[in-house]
Order: C-alpha cells, then sequence, then structure tokens
C-alpha cells in the first residue's frame, strides 16, 4: 500500500493550496472501492487480478485531480515542483485524460450494472406500432427503453417500442405481415404460355392465403420475384434478380398459365357472362340463342386470363336479366377494346401511300420490280387468327396475290420464264378493266439443280425466346435439310450480344450432325444483327461454289439492337454484300416485337426472298415444296414495264408494288437491282383501267402539253399495251430483254379464268384491308364470293383457306 499512501500524500498537499473544494462526485465512495480490491490484491501473493485496471484507473483519476487543481487561476502555490519539472509527464497528460474519460465511463457503468437486477431479455412484442407508410412506424408510447433496429426494406427505423412484458419470455408461434400498402394485378402481356402481372397498386385483397388471394384470373400460377429492394446509404435501391433478368425488369413477374400445365385444347365456354362448362353449353335450345362469338388472343386472355389461351366462346340467349346484360356489355367493351387494338406496338411496319391513278396522255409507262415475296399473306393470317384488326402497313397486295400459284404454262425456246397476260373487268370498281400480266419461272429437276453453299444465320437473341420463335425456327430448318442432297453443305452463324459460328460448313450426308447442332441452340442476350451478318456472309464467301447456289439464310424476328440495328445502317451493309453473288432468304418468325420492315429491306436490297413462318404448315409449304423455287434462282433484276396505248387507256394504277416501283430510265440500267425469280416461281401483277371514254371520279385531272403529243402516233390497230421485261442470269452482270403485245380484247368478269377472279379477290381484299380511297365496293361477303368462284386447283387447300380468313374477318371488322 505504499503507493496509495505516497498517491494520498500528492493529493492531500494539492488540495490544502486550493480554495475550492473536490468536486468528483462520490469520490470516497468511489475510493473505497478502488482500496477494497487493492488489498485483495495483495493478500493473493501479487497473482494479478480481475480488478488490476481499476488500481490503474484510480491512478489516472488522482492524477487528473492533481493537474485540475493546478490548472486553476485563483491557485496561489505553483504546485509540486517535482511534477512539473519533469518533461515526460507533460507529455504524458493528453494520454492520461483520454485515458481516464473512457474508465471513467467504464466505472460508473459497473457500478450501475451491479445495483439493477439482472433480468431476461424480451423475445416478443406486441401492440407496439401501427404502420403508416413504407419503412416508418407511427409511435403509440414512448414509455420505456430504446430499441433500434437497422434501417431497410426488412425493418424500421430506430424508433421507442414499448414493451408489454419484458419479464415473460414469448415464444413466437406464428408471425402475420401486413401490407402497407395496396396492391391490383394488371394484366399487361398475354400470350398461349405465359401472362404478365404487372405490380401497380391496387385494391387489398383481406386473406392471409396467397393462393386464395391470387385464385381465379390466375388459378395455378408460380411467383417469381422481380428483384429485391435493398437499402444503400440513405437511398433504397432496386436490385433485380439476375436469374430472371432476361425475362422481367422491376415492375413486373412473370406467372407461368395454365395452359402451360394442361394438355388440353378445349375452349372456355360463356353464357350471358358466366363460365359454363361443355355439358351446359351443348345443352342450350339452339332457339333460344341470339348471338355466338368466338373471342382469341389478347382480348380472351384479357377477359380471362391463362383459362382463355385456347379462346372464348361468347353466348348471349335472348332474355337476359339486368346483372347478365351488364355482365355481356362490359364483356364487349373489353372485346372491342382489343379489337382495336390492331398488333402490338412494338412490331414495325413501313408506312407507305398506295398507288395513285396515273394519266396515260402524261405518263403512259409504268416500270416496277418483281416481287417474289409472300411473308405479308402469312404474317396477316396470323393477325386474323389472333383475332387482331389487320395494321394497314402490314398489307402489301403484291405478296398476297403471289402467295399462290397460277397454271401459267411453262416457258418454251429455252427462255427463263413465260409471260401471260388476261384483261376483264375490275370487280370493286363498276366500269373500269384489270390486267392481269403472270410470269411462270421454268421449272428445273433437282437433279440438274446445282450444288448448294448454304449458311444458316439465326437469331438466338433473348427476343427470340418463344415457341412461335426458336422453336419453331428449328423445326422449319429440319424441313430445310430434307430436300438436300450429299453434295449441298450446310453452316450455321448465330448472333446474339455477338455472332460465332457453331457449325463449319458440313455435308448434307451428316443429317444427325447439323440437327444436333440445332437442337443446343438456346436464346439469350441481346441482338447484333449487323454482326451476325458480316460473318454469315464471310463464311459463304470462303466456300463459295463457283456456278452453284450459295445463299445466307437468315431467320430472326427482325429486332436488332446491336451494332448496325437502324434500317438505313442494314441497308447499306447488305447492299455492299449483294456485290459478292451471294443471295439471301429471309425468314421472320414470332410477333409481339416482329420487326417487318427490318427484314422487307434485306430482301429488297440483298438479292434476295422474304417468307414469314406463322407455323410448321407454312414451314412445310415455303421450305420443303416450294424449295426449288425458294432457294434455287434462275434469273436475277427482273424488271417488267409496260407502255399504254392512250388510244385505249385514259389511266391507269399498278395495284400493289408501292416499294417496288423504278423510275423509267432505271428499266435498262444494269446497275439498278431488282427482285429475282426461282425455279417454278410464279411472279403476278395487276393494272386497273379507265378505258378512254369512261367516266370515273377517280381520273386525275390534267394539263395539256405543248411539245408532246397527247395521242397515239401511228395506228397500232387494237394494241392495248406493251410489256417488256430484263433479266440477268444468275451468274451474269448483263441483262436481256423480251417483249409482248396485250390486246384491247375483254369479257365480262364471268367468264374470265378461276385464276383471274381468285388473284382479283385477293386483291380486293387486301385493297379493303388496306383501307383504300381509291374503290367502291367494300362489301366482304362479295370478295367471298368472287374467292369461291376461282376456287379450283386446290391440292393443297390454300385457297379454301383464304375464303375462310374473309369469313372470320367479317367477325373481327365488325
Amino acid at each position: 500500500m505504499e503507493n496509495n499512501q505516497d498517491i494520498d500524500k500528492r493529493f492531500n498537499e494539492a488540495s490544502k493550496l486550493s480554495e475550492e473544494p473536490a468536486v468528483f462526485p462520490g469520490f470516497e465512495k468511489v475510493w473505497g472501492k478502488v482500496e477494497e480490491k487493492l488489498d485483495q490484491k495483495e493478500e493473493k501473493k501479487r497473482i494479478l487480478p480481475v480488478w488490476f485496471p481499476y488500481g490503474i484507473a484510480a491512478s489516472l483519476i488522482l492524477g487528473l485531480g492533481v493537474l485540475y487543481f493546478l490548472d486553476k487561476k485563483e491557485t496561489t502555490a505553483p504546485g509540486n515542483p517535482v511534477i512539473a519539472e519533469k518533461p515526460k509527464d507533460h507529455l504524458q497528460r493528453n494520454q492520461i485524460q483520454t485515458i481516464d474519460s473512457t474508465v471513467k465511463s467504464n466505472i460508473e457503468k459497473e457500478i450501475e450494472v451491479s445495483k439493477s437486477p439482472q433480468e431476461p431479455p424480451a423475445l416478443a412484442y406486441e401492440n407496439i406500432q401501427i404502420p403508416d407508410k413504407v419503412g416508418k412506424a407511427t409511435v403509440v408510447n414512448r414509455n420505456n427503453e430504446i430499441f433500434a433496429s437497422r434501417s431497410g426494406d426488412y425493418s424500421t427505423d430506430e424508433y421507442f417500442i414499448k414493451k408489454k412484458d419484458i419479464n415473460k419470455t414469448q415464444n413466437i408461434e406464428e408471425v402475420v405481415l401486413y401490407a402497407p400498402l395496396t396492391y391490383k394485378k394488371t394484366i399487361s402481356t398475354t400470350t398461349s404460355s405465359s401472362t404478365i402481372v404487372s405490380s401497380a397498386p391496387l385494391n387489398y385483397i383481406a386473406s392471409n392465403n396467397t393462393g386464395q388471394a391470387l385464385q381465379g384470373s390466375v388459378a395455378g400460377i408460380q411467383v417469381q420475384s422481380s428483384g429485391i429492394m435493398r437499402r444503400k446509404g440513405d437511398k433504397i435501391k432496386n436490385t433485380v434478380n439476375t436469374a430472371n433478368n432476361g425475362y422481367l425488369n422491376n415492375s413486373q413477374i412473370a406467372i407461368r398459365g395454365l395452359s402451360t400445365l394442361k394438355s388440353t385444347n378445349e375452349p372456355l365456354f360463356v353464357v350471358n357472362g358466366k363460365v359454363v362448362k361443355e355439358v351446359y353449353f351443348r345443352a342450350l335450345n339452339p332457339q333460344k340463342i341470339e348471338s355466338v362469338e368466338v373471342v382469341k388472343g389478347a382480348a380472351a386472355s384479357a377477359l380471362y386470363g391463362s383459362q382463355g389461351a385456347n379462346g372464348v366462346i361468347v353466348v348471349k340467349t335472348a332474355r337476359l336479366s339486368r346483372r347478365e346484360k351488364r355482365r355481356m356489355e362490359k364483356m364487349q367493351q373489353t372485346i372491342n377494346q382489343y379489337k382495336q387494338n390492331q398488333v402490338s406496338d412494338d412490331e414495325g411496319y413501313d408506312a407507305f401511300v398506295e398507288n395513285p391513278f396515273e394519266l396515260t396522255k402524261n405518263q403512259p409507262q409504268s416500270t416496277f420490280s418483281i416481287d417474289v415475296d409472300n411473308a405479308a399473306y402469312s404474317n396477316i393470317r396470323r393477325m386474323i387468327n389472333n383475332g387482331q384488326i389487320i395494321d394497314k402497313n402490314a398489307v402489301r397486295i403484291e405478296e398476297m396475290i403471289n402467295y399462290f400459284k397460277y397454271t401459267y404454262p411453262q416457258p418454251k425456246n429455252n427462255e427463263p420464264f413465260s409471260i401471260n397476260t388476261e384483261y376483264s373487268d375490275a370487280p370493286w370498281n363498276p366500269g373500269h378493266k384489270l390486267l392481269k400480266i403472270g410470269l411462270q419461272g421454268k421449272k428445273v429437276p433437282m437433279d440438274n439443280l446445282p450444288a448448294s453453299n448454304l449458311v444458316f444465320l439465326i437469331d438466338v437473341s433473348g427476343s427470340m425466346d418463344s415457341p412461335d420463335k426458336l422453336p419453331l425456327l428449328k423445326s422449319s430448318f429440319k424441313v430445310l435439310l430434307d430436300q438436300l442432297r450429299p453434295q449441298d453443305k450446310v453452316g450455321i452463324v448465330v448472333y446474339a450480344g455477338s455472332a460465332g459460328m457453331v457449325l463449319p460448313p458440313t455435308s448434307a450426308n451428316e443429317k444427325d450432325k447439323i440437327i444436333l447442332a440445332l437442337d443446343n441452340l438456346q436464346a439469350g442476350g441481346s441482338t447484333a444483327g449487323g454482326a451476325g451478318i458480316e460473318l454469315a456472309y464471310k463464311l459463304a464467301q470462303e466456300n463459295f461454289i463457283k456456278n452453284g447456289n450459295n445463299r445466307v439464310v437468315i431467320a430472326t424476328d427482325g429486332d436488332f439492337n446491336v451494332g448496325a440495328s437502324s434500317t438505313s445502317n442494314v441497308q447499306t451493309l447488305i447492299e455492299e454484300k449483294r456485290k459478292s453473288g451471294v443471295f439471301l432468304t429471309c425468314l421472320g418468325f414470332g410477333m409481339g416485337n416482329y420487326k417487318d420492315n427490318m427484314l422487307e429491306t434485306l430482301a429488297d436490297k440483298g438479292n434476295g426472298n422474304y417468307a414469314y413462318i406463322d407455323n410448321l404448315r407454312e414451314a412445310n409449304k415455303f421450305l420443303g415444296k416450294e424449295f426449288a423455287g425458294s432457294m434455287y434462282a434462275i434469273a436475277k433484276d427482273v424488271k417488267i414495264q409496260i407502255e399504254f396505248n392512250p388510244k385505249y387507256v385514259s389511266s391507269y394504277r399498278l395495284i400493289g408494288y408501292e416499294n417496288r416501283k423504278l423510275r423509267n430510265e432505271d428499266f435498262s440500267n444494269d446497275k439498278i437491282d431488282a427482285g429475282e425469280l426461282g425455279s417454278g416461281h410464279t411472279v403476278t401483277a395487276l393494272y386497273e383501267i379507265i378505258p378512254a371514254g369512261t367516266q370515273s371520279e377517280f381520273i386525275p385531272e390534267g394539263s395539256s402539253l405543248k411539245y408532246t403529243r397527247t395521242e397515239s402516233s401511228g395506228d397500232f390497230g387494237s394494241e392495248l399495251a406493251t410489256v417488256k421485261f430484263r433479266y440477268k442470269k444468275p451468274d451474269e452482270n448483263t441483262s436481256k430483254e423480251i417483249s409482248q403485245i396485250i390486246g384491247n380484247s375483254s369479257g365480262k368478269i364471268s367468264s374470265a379464268s378461276p385464276d383471274f377472279k381468285f388473284a382479283s379477290s385477293v386483291a380486293w381484299f387486301g385493297l379493303v384491308t388496306r383501307k383504300s380511297d381509291l374503290i367502291l365496293k367494300k362489301d366482304l361477303s362479295d370478295i367471298e364470293d368472287l374467292a369461291r368462284q376461282g376456287k379450283v386447283n386446290d391440292m393443297e387447300g390454300y385457297r379454301s383457306e383464304f375464303i375462310r380468313l374473309v369469313e372470320s374477318y367479317k367477325v373481327i371488322s365488325k
């Protein structure tokens, strides 16, 4: 205790020099505790006790007290000279103050803890707070202790909590979560295999059972989280779940619908606004039924979610109660709303203006490139089958007409095609005439076709992850493989975020190897279409077959978004690749984000053709039965120019081909690109003519020409017009020309050929769906009747299918 006595002596001496009393409260009590601990240390034979730090603390506190009194201005003595004269003690002064503050606090806490009884912590609290908004809590009482929890989406900020009974430990048997906001289910996108439900603010469903809350419109679903909320500093950040990042965004969740869980294809039956069983539907008295409507596509899904994936049969009876009337009116409003939504806003179609009438005396010549594409027809078929109003910019009448084959004779004298014309009445405008011009390509036997070097360019981006896209694409290419011979080669290039080769050129004899490469393809990533085109053409050029069939076959939904992605950039790229001598075939797939304008540009500018594959039947048609015409060109840059005789023709206009029109001087210019004609292919064009002397509201106003003759300069007899054709052989760059005179002999449409009647009906339907301002008669029933008169040579049933589409559209367009 010698050290303690020395410290006590110094403290007393210092205190006598000061007029102020000691200010440390409870010092005697603290010092008694310290001495007691120090005495115990002596008794334990200098073994370091637990309370040794308190001795050090007491020493530091006493030292601080001495310094406190020495620093006062009222001090009359300079203090102890021994302490003041040592510089090293002055250096220790700051350290003593710092350590002393901590030790003092710990001593006070220890004393308080020793006084208060030890109580078990509370494990659960009840009736603590009332939530008022996300991340906050309304405090009921602030009486007892303060409890703090970390702020975040799964906790609350620091607040006061009143403990119900801190001495009572409770076991948590159930946790009930109350949502601070209410939510509403809103169907934003629907397909036959999935339903997208947006997490928009909506009505609260008072149910503790999630399955019950969702039962009904989305029964049997699986909900996947689109993201989780995390706190970063004072801000809440939404991070998307990377597992679902390719399918979800921050405001949507993916729901697996009933249609993917059930194998049935049965439609949903609704009578007077109420879902009924098929037995009830079939038991209805037909005499009491007022109307029956078949609802498909987005309208059916909007009404009944995935339950309506196979269509909804809506029946309205003659007598309805007030409740049934209200239900039917509400249903009809939804159906009408989706009828007005023609196609998805994400689909791309180029707007164009239909060809006007031209005055023959001012412009007797008309020039255009042939078009063997037929994508517009199958795309329109998809819209009608989905119950949609047709987007008028999706209607290219020439592609609708050329979807069908006509009985034109084979060419003679070793010519690549024959020319066929027919002149009769125009069914939609009384008094007008219609001139049909048809080309028939020479049919080359498969054994005589040159070897093929095909490169499949396949889009495997995330947008292709749909049953009507990549899976259908794989099946379609397998149809094409069945047509190839051992001497034909196939390479596969894919593109998503970047392009890559997955199969080098391989003999079609190794079919299993090619199919395996196709089956292993999976969708994901962005769409670098430009890079894919570059690589595909490079591979085709490296394996180029002289005098062979060198072709890139691109299969995509047309949604390019990386690299050369704009239509103009792609056009420049494909025009450059066209010079390589490699031809192009474009195959379009899917819906919703389909970019028709991109694929049409590729086909038009790349010595190519273009088809839309909406089902496997279409794949069998284009890539199977019409394989030779689709994949083997017998003539390229085929142009048509017609000159009308003003003696018989007052005015005329070309039906369709708006995107294929050429300047008259382009006809003989071999540098100007035009369409290609395949083996056995047919091409048909229609001109509407206002005969001379016929009164018509569609004749354009003209002005008199001073230096140009306005009527026939000679006697050409009964010549109505002269039609000329120019074409190049696939491996040549110089064109050849052939011509044919068309006589002015016409009859009634009732005596016209079945091909003329059917082609006219298809063109008529296109004019109606394009909402043409240049036709008077627009009754779909008249179109259907004319098509029935032309339904001959329909071994495959394509003409019958057209008639059914017209019938369906009569219901859709009401």
